[in-house]
């Protein structure tokens, strides 16, 4: 019984422990964010401001177009948070139902691209967007966020098909339903909570996206969010460390909503892929 308590204190700690290091950048992050010029340069640094101000909110928003960046940011990340999810929906149900060869190897296909890293990829992804003249466009960096979001969406609306029980389209098939009515009456409204959360997956995936926004776009009206932040770092490599943090506050802000609403549903349809596996 005690070994029991104590190793499952042991885990607590454990986790604790995790979490305090998961957040410690973001609570020093808001920290330097409302700390005034003379308590950034303190050789003494506190965690909760002496002083707080809003001046380094006001001075980001006066150095860089940081609301115009975040529209770019809204738009790209909303354009191909829907198009992926149009796009994986009806291949999802198509891999989860059609138990064959070519579904299992595209499963499989789906888990290894998932290695891949950025550097391998963005050589073909910029020389075909090239020859399409999407170039520094934010269309192109759409296309660019559907084919990397794409592996991810199918796998995790392939678990939430699975965890469909194919008894029910039976069913509505027995009661005269043909196939096109069964997944919009009966398939689509349960599969709503996996759509959703696999568009919000998305969504965050690419707001925060970083790589393939830099290499592509390099129009300043262009740009996305992640990259007008960098321009708070000088030449030199010298970052002007109030404003920057603001920034990066107000640009942390929509993923960290965005993750509470979705972990339970994530969490969710990757174990009814597990269960149905």
């Amino acid at each position: 019984m005690r070994t029991g308590r104590g190793a499952r204190a042991g885990q607590y700690a454990a986790l604790l422990a995790y979490l305090v290091f998961l957040a410690f950048p973001f609570l020093w992050l808001v920290s330097t964010a409302f700390k005034s010029p003379r308590e950034l340069g303190s050789l003494h640094p506190a965690w909760i401001p002496d002083d707080p101000t809003l001046a380094n909110f006001r001075q980001a928003f006066d150095e860089q177009p940081l609301l115009h960046a975040a529209l770019n940011s809204l738009l790209a990340a909303l354009s191909a948070a829907l198009i992926a999810v149009v796009v994986a929906t009806p291949t999802a149900y198509v891999m989860a139902r059609r138990r064959s060869a070519l579904a299992r190897a595209a499963t499989g296909w789906v888990v290894v691209s998932q290695a891949f890293p950025f550097v391998l990829l963005i050589i073909p992804l910029f020389l075909v967007l090239k020859n399409l003249r999407l170039i520094d466009s934010v269309p192109g960096l759409v296309m660019v966020y559907v084919v990397w979001a794409l592996p991810f969406a199918l796998w995790m609306l392939t678990g939430y098909v699975r965890a469909v029980p194919a008894e029910l389209e039976e069913a509505a098939a027995v009661d005269g339903a043909g196939r096109l009515r069964t997944l919009v009456s009966v398939t689509a409204p349960l599969l709503a909570p996996g759509i959703v959360a696999t568009a919000l997956f998305a969504f965050v995936t690419a707001w925060n996206e970083f790589f393939f926004a830099l290499v592509l776009l390099k129009t300043p009206e262009k740009q996305t969010l992640p990259v007008v932040l960098t321009h708070f770092i000088g030449a030199e490599g010298v970052a002007d460390l109030g404003p920057l943090a603001a920034a990066a506050f107000l640009a942390t802000l929509p993923s960290l909503v965005v993750f509470a609403i979705i972990q339970r549903r994530i969490t969710g349809g990757m174990l009814a892929g597990a269960v149905k596996s």
